[in-house]
């Protein structure tokens, strides 16, 4: 997916009602490529909060196992 379609679908997930309930993995993962970038998680203000600290490989992304800590 290219980065602007990114962008858009972020833009849609964040100003729908779903951004607020979106609190599970596959939800939060909109690119579906199996991580949850900083972009795809700032729709959930707590998991914002904690992802440095969740990032444990510091390579910007969370993991599956690494969101389960959440």
């Amino acid at each position: 997916m290219t980065t602007f379609k990114s962008t858009l679908v972020l833009m849609a997930l964040a100003s729908s009602s779903v951004a607020f309930a979106a609190t599970d993995f596959d939800t939060l993962d909109v690119d579906g490529n199996g991580a949850i970038s900083q972009a795809e998680a700032s729709v959930d203000a707590s998991l914002m909060s904690k992802f440095t600290e969740l990032d444990t490989d510091k390579n910007g992304e969370l993991s599956k196992a690494e969101f389960s800590k959440a």
